[in-house]
């Protein structure tokens, strides 16, 4: 075995961590939050949501930097992923996008 091997297989075992600790941590925040604040309230559904919608983020980053060769692509492909993220949590907890003829 040479050295790139060894680097490398120790470069994807810490950018997993990182990908499923910060899981972890955004999960975490919000319970260590209602600890101290009456502000926020967040049911066993809520983190449930949130750690359906986290997991699936963080299988995709995954599967995106597994299967794509070249870094640019993959910088892309999880940029994107983090994008979808980010819109369907802002429509969950505030319906940015709402309802178009809600006057109507």
């Amino acid at each position: 075995m040479d050295d790139l091997s060894i680097t490398s297989g120790l470069t994807n075992r810490l950018w997993r961590v990182a990908l499923w600790g910060s899981v972890v941590a955004i999960l975490i925040a919000p319970l260590l939050a209602m600890q101290f604040t009456g502000e926020v309230h967040w049911t066993p559904f809520d983190f449930g949501v949130a750690a359906v919608l986290l997991g699936a983020t963080a299988l995709a980053i995954e599967l995106a930097i597994r299967l794509i060769g070249r870094p640019t692509f993959c910088v892309a492909a999880v940029l994107a992923i983090l994008v979808a993220l980010v819109l369907v949590w802002a429509e969950l907890a505030v319906g940015i996008f709402g309802t178009p003829f809600a006057g109507s």
